[in-house]
């Protein structure tokens, strides 16, 4: 049993299988193909309010999505201003008294707030650089 250990722990290792392309081994020395170094992919940049304040733009990016639903929700169930032909035909008859908003004023007035604070999130998160 030594012999047979001694026998493989001595023996010539087998000549390495040459690659299509490659030199054999003991050829003439030919300089291996050089491969590019990857670069390695730089890290995203954030913006100081980013990186000291993330509560700060999580929060606005939360006021962002909230706007935008309720923007997208208020535009769903408000009617719309053409009333067809009895609207241009007859003419509407409004008063210059301003009394009350009703609830469509009203709805259009909360439409436009909505609206503003979506477009005020939405441009300083563009500047927040999340």
């Amino acid at each position: 049993m030594f012999s047979l250990l001694l026998a493989v722990a001595t023996a010539k290792p087998a000549a390495p299988l040459a690659a299509p392309g490659l030199p054999k081994p003991g050829g003439s020395p030919i300089a291996a193909p050089v491969v590019p170094l990857q670069q390695p992919t730089p890290a995203p940049v954030q913006t100081p309010v980013a990186l000291h304040f993330p509560w700060l733009t999580h929060g606005l990016a939360g006021l962002f999505i909230i706007s935008a639903i309720a923007l997208v929700f208020l535009l769903a169930i408000q009617t719309t201003k053409q009333e067809g032909l009895t609207g241009s035909i007859g003419g509407r008859v409004e008063s210059a008294y301003r009394g009350r908003l009703g609830a469509e004023e009203q709805l259009k007035r909360l439409t436009g707030f909505v609206a503003a604070a979506f477009v005020i999130t939405a441009f300083i998160l563009s500047l927040t650089g999340i």
